[in-house]
């Protein structure tokens, strides 16, 4: 399982090494909106912008809204990022933050993980918020009760987002009906943008069904770049259709297979489609999976060699130029409110 919203593949550019060894001791990366803990102090409330820090002590959810929407402390445009991972938030807050989404033209990051938006009536203001927002382009809604049911009233406003390339719906109890509204987001090649990051790490309902759908998406995605399924229990079967998924796209670098029950036998159909079809695939995470050590540093081992020819091309972009909905300018202003 994965509970508590505790697992998640890296916010933008997975977690682990260049290859199938991943993380070690059984432990799980965080949720990827904890990304900007790294470059941001951990300031409890604080706010960040082009000036000095200045402490907010209003409720969370006025704070929330006025950052957002009217710039949050600091010179040089309104807040880009805002995290209310694991906070306590009443109703009226809530509304608040919601209000402050629907008027911010800054926003780029919104991190309500860890059960913020806890029921159905909080779907369907955030859903509101979204449909007149234009500036969020990473949403974390890791460890939500959302359901299928939620996601279809959220749906339409992820659908005709402008901007929105990375979502995490890892761990919100979602089944093959979610799956299949999902795959919307993963258009084929000619068609609207979409995702480039997508996490549904520990959603155990969804079955082989509903995998075998996003398969099929994510082969014909023209954009998908990252694809966190950790701990789902998906098989080797599963694993197999995964494979011939990557074998056809022309974008996916980053998969996370960490803890989905796999063994030797989806790992060698793994390695065979690393070693005979060129792939986009840069990384391949398969820690805690009954995958003996020596296959995964073979397949760990293609995937590096491919890397480095790669390098070695004239048309080299940089990280950021290849992820470029992960901010990476630490004067932008960031509010960061956790419990």
């Amino acid at each position: 399982g994965g509970g508590g919203g505790g697992g998640g593949g890296g916010g933008g550019g997975g977690g682990g090494g260049g290859g199938g060894g991943g993380g070690g001791g059984g432990r799980r990366r965080s949720e990827p909106g904890e990304d900007a803990a790294g470059v941001y102090p951990d300031l409890r409330g604080d706010a960040v912008g082009g000036g000095d820090p200045r402490h907010l002590r209003e409720p969370a959810g006025e704070l929330g809204a006025a950052a957002v929407a009217g710039g949050g402390g600091g010179g040089g445009g309104g807040v880009r990022l805002l995290s209310l991972r694991g906070c306590q938030l009443s109703e009226r807050d809530f509304g608040h933050v919601c209000r402050g989404v629907a008027e911010s033209r800054s926003l780029a990051q919104l991190n309500l993980n860890l059960g913020i938006v806890s029921n159905i009536n909080r779907v369907k203001q955030l859903a509101e918020a979204l449909k007149t927002n234009r500036s969020v382009q990473s949403l974390f809604l890791h460890g939500s009760p959302l359901t299928d049911a939620g996601l279809a009233l959220l749906n339409p406003a992820l659908s005709i987002h402008p901007s929105l390339v990375a979502l995490d719906l890892g761990d919100c109890m979602l089944g093959d009906e979610g799956i299949n509204l999902i795959c919307g987001l993963l258009p084929p090649d000619g068609a609207k943008s979409g995702l480039k990051e997508l996490t549904l790490s520990a959603n155990p309902g969804i079955t082989s069904k509903g995998w075998g759908r996003l398969a099929i998406a994510v082969a014909h995605s023209s954009q998908l770049r990252v694809l966190n399924l950790d701990y789902n229990p998906l098989g080797d079967q599963v694993a197999g259709m995964l494979a011939v998924a990557v074998a056809s796209s022309r974008t996916l670098e980053v998969l996370d297979l960490e803890g989905t029950g796999l063994t030797n036998q989806s790992a060698q159909t793994l390695l065979d489609m690393v070693e005979n079809y060129p792939t986009a695939l840069r990384t391949l995470i398969l820690a805690e999976n009954n995958i003996s050590p020596e296959l995964q540093q073979q397949i760990s081992d293609l995937l590096s060699e491919g890397e480095e020819e790669e390098e070695t091309e004239a048309h080299e972009v940089t990280a950021r130029e290849k992820n470029p909905w992960i901010c990476q300018n630490t004067s932008m202003e960031y509010v960061r409110l956790q419990a």
